[in-house]
């Protein structure tokens, strides 16, 4: 399906608040185009994306067909514990995936 990229800082301190991006590669059919032939083109655009920050939920979204190709979502989260990141998402034609990003928190 997609892969992914994830920015996150290596170390946070306790309580502090950060910066998380994934860009996700995904060429979003918003299923609008023809192809040369004139047939429409399926709609497939990622349907949900979730984070879980050490297995609770800290970011959920639900795109619609008017995001761009290669979608880069920003959001922040506020540090706990030292642990790991795990961003999952699903299109529209079923399919999933995921990608992981640990972050270490000072105290």
């Amino acid at each position: 399906m997609a892969d992914a990229r994830v920015q996150v800082p290596a170390q946070v301190r306790r309580g502090e608040s950060f910066e998380v991006k994934i860009l996700i590669r995904h060429a979003m059919e918003t299923g609008y185009r023809l192809t040369d032939e004139g047939k429409p083109i399926a709609r497939n655009v990622i349907r949900e994306l979730t984070c879980r920050y050490n297995g609770v939920l800290v970011f959920r979204a639900e795109p619609s067909s008017g995001i761009a190709a290669n979608p880069l979502f920003t959001f922040f989260v506020t540090a706990g514990d030292s642990g790991e990141l795990v961003f999952e998402w699903v299109d529209d034609a079923g399919a999933r995936a995921s990608e992981r990003a640990s972050v270490t928190v000072a105290p």
